[in-house]
């Protein structure tokens, strides 16, 4: 339970400088300057001092590791483009810096054996990753496969319909798997009414287009919901 809390605490303190506590003047002006950006230095010194003021004095080696590597990190990024490749890659880096603190830290605990233990053991966590990671990419990728007679009738040849309903769709999806997992039937109700307002009140809209996108919503909502279904009924 102590490991656990720790490792909460490091990631709030994360959350925290990195959302809350950083305006947006403080990036605008790393972006400018990079290195040199003095908001940069007291971003840094900001993190690793909360994170030192939660985790307690004992921790300080933990604070000066997430200061370095917050440093190198968000200079780092100053000279990317700001894309969300390079905002994910950002964010990965920093939390595997706090994963690999908690890890060193709590190495010879016995709260690591016994997180590895129930991941060994707990068929029904496996399961739903697995249906999570299903109604993403891979559901996508199906759902393309079986409206691509209608997509490829449809006049945007900078392809925006399609990339939009990717993102749209992966966020359907998994929404809809968290209504069918919680059973609550109703909710999916009233986001496909929503989804509906919004989608289909588009005026001369093209036959073939209106085909694509209902075929495509009831396609995607309806995996979820099997996925869902499957998930409760064989666990």
């Amino acid at each position: 339970m102590t490991a656990y809390i720790w490792l909460i605490k490091l990631i709030l303190s994360h959350l925290l400088t990195d959302f809350v506590l950083q305006p947006g003047s403080w990036v605008a002006d790393r972006k400018q300057k990079h290195f040199a950006s003095g908001k940069l230095y007291l971003h840094v010194l900001v993190t690793a001092g909360l994170a030192y003021i939660l985790l307690g004095w004992q921790y300080w080696l933990v604070a000066l590791i997430i200061l370095i590597t917050h440093f190198f990190i968000d200079g780092w990024k100053s000279y990317r483009p700001a894309r969300i490749r390079y905002f994910l890659i950002d964010q990965l880096l920093h939390l595997l810096v706090i994963a690999g603190c908690w890890a060193f830290t709590f190495q010879d605990r016995s709260f690591i054996d016994h997180l590895r233990q129930r991941l060994d053991t707990d068929v029904h966590g496996w399961v739903v990753l697995a249906a999570f990671v299903f109604v993403t990419s891979p559901a996508g990728i199906l759902i393309g496969q079986l409206t691509g007679q209608w997509s490829r009738k449809i006049d945007d040849p900078e392809n925006s319909l399609a990339n939009a309903g990717k993102w749209i769709g992966i966020a359907e999806r998994v929404i809809v798997l968290i209504l069918v997992l919680q059973s609550q039937y109703s909710a999916i109700g009233l986001l496909i009414t929503a989804k509906g307002i919004i989608r289909f009140n588009e005026k001369d809209r093209q036959e073939v287009k209106t085909e694509y996108l209902v075929i495509g919503t009831l396609l995607s909502i309806g995996t979820a919901i099997v996925a869902g279904l499957a998930v409760k009924l064989f666990v």
